[in-house]
């Protein structure tokens, strides 16, 4: 994995934060009258009736062998073992940056719920940061998969992660491979385990992206 690491000031701008839209909504199970949900490829959590998971998708009844959900006002019927696909080019799905006066995009989002500084990396395989960011957000990265990767400071340790939510803006991808890394990082990247999923457009010192799954 390359790291660059960029101390600048960037002037950003995005949509103000708001439910994300799921998807893709896998039933994967109904359990007394809940329902065993993978939204967006994301690992299994259950659902009472009149709940509502962090993508903004709610269950309105289970009926036999199908669950009811409510998503973007609309409701849909999912079938045990079925899943359902929505549209995600809505403003939901998109987030507009704009670079700083050295062409970097920086930008505040969330790990798993906990917020933090990103730095647009396509130079980075995964979303990389330090074990110092890992503990304070929680991360838990101590059992995990051990390597090392060069970086700007030389050699470093580094864990492999797989993170259960990443957020910039409006948009929320979940289960997305992340790095710890064990040397000073001024920023997190943003690398391409995020980056792959979205359509990424820059018209001079805008970039906008638009998720694609």
């Amino acid at each position: 994995m390359s790291l660059r690491y960029f101390i600048a000031k960037a002037s950003i701008f995005c949509a103000c934060a708001a439910p994300a839209s799921a998807a893709n909504i896998n039933l994967v199970g109904l359990i007394g009258g809940k329902a065993l949900v993978s939204i967006d490829g994301g690992k299994p959590n259950t659902l009472a009736v009149g709940q509502r998971s962090a993508e903004g998708v709610m269950l309105v009844a289970v009926e036999g062998q199908e669950a009811i959900f409510k998503i973007e006002g609309q409701t849909h019927r999912v079938a045990m073992g079925q899943h359902y696909s929505a549209s995600h080019k809505s403003a939901d799905s998109k987030v507009v940056l704009t670079a700083d006066t050295q062409g970097h995009f920086v930008t505040q989002g969330t790990i798993n719920g906990a917020a933090i500084t990103f730095l647009v990396d396509t130079g980075a395989t995964n979303v990389a940061f330090s074990t110092g960011e890992a503990k304070r957000m929680g991360v838990d990265y101590y059992k995990a998969p051990r390597g090392h990767v060069g970086t700007a400071n030389g050699m470093a340790t580094a864990y492999r992660v797989k993170l259960d939510t990443v957020r910039i803006g409006p948009v929320t991808l979940n289960n997305v491979d992340g790095m710890v890394l064990e040397s000073p990082m001024p920023f997190a990247l943003l690398g391409m385990s995020f980056l792959n999923r979205m359509e990424m457009k820059r018209d001079g010192h805008t970039m906008t992206m638009t998720r694609r799954y």
